[in-house]
């Protein structure tokens, strides 16, 4: 059974979009697969669209939806897109459709977005949304990941390092915030916010109310 979900009654809730963001190296990543690996999340991942043209190694509906300039447009001009960006000249954007539908289900999608992306879905969705900030134990560890990763040149990482700076400064507009020196204990935090905003009343009032009118009849 989903974490946070021990009675049928707490079973008729609308879903929830869960955001996690931080800076790069800081864990956001390997977090999200974690949460997507444990069967007991039950979390979707939200698929973006982009015109970035496709990687040999991606797979059209699995890492992005792939689609034009002009389908993309589109979707914007028509509030089809819960938050969109541009990077290096290339679009990107998460439908709003999907996601909608799958939290109506009374399921949880899962976002791996940063600081602008989250403040659109936000504005948005305000009720349905929950955001945690995954933050690195210091700047010292935080270079030392990315150079452990042997991903970029000095620049670049200098670049990241910058960029992260700017990104940890923004770390109040979030409703969690998580320090990772310990992946594992990081890992479980995450759980423990996914099962109490499950409980939350607003989410499982439609259920409870139904079960607590048996209760009084009783």
């Amino acid at each position: 059974m989903p974490l946070g979900q021990h009675h049928p009654a707490l079973l008729k809730r609308r879903g929830l979009m869960l955001i996690l963001s931080s800076p790069s190296g800081a864990g956001k990543t390997t977090l999200t697969r974690m949460l997507l690996q444990k069967k007991e999340s039950d979390l979707t991942l939200s698929v973006s669209v982009t015109t970035r043209a496709r990687r040999s190694s991606e797979a059209d509906g699995i890492h992005y939806h792939f689609v034009t300039h002009e389908r993309f447009q589109a979707l914007r001009e028509h509030d089809d897109l819960l938050e969109s960006a541009e990077v290096h000249g290339n679009f990107y954007g998460t439908p709003r459709g999907p996601v909608e539908d799958v939290i109506a289900a009374g399921r949880d999608v899962l976002f791996d977005i940063d600081y602008q992306g989250t403040q659109q879905v936000r504005s948005k969705a305000p009720a349905d949304v929950v955001t945690i900030f995954i933050l690195p134990p210091s700047m010292r560890e935080l270079r030392a990941r990315l150079e452990r990763r042997a991903e970029d040149q000095a620049d670049v990482i200098e670049q990241r390092l910058t960029n992260a700076r700017n990104e940890i400064a923004r770390w109040t507009a979030y409703d969690y915030v998580l320090i990772n020196d310990d992946l594992q204990k990081t890992f479980t935090d995450v759980l423990d916010i996914l099962t109490a905003e499950r409980l939350k009343r607003v989410r499982v009032e439609t259920g409870v109310s139904a079960f607590v009118a048996t209760l009084l009849r009783e």
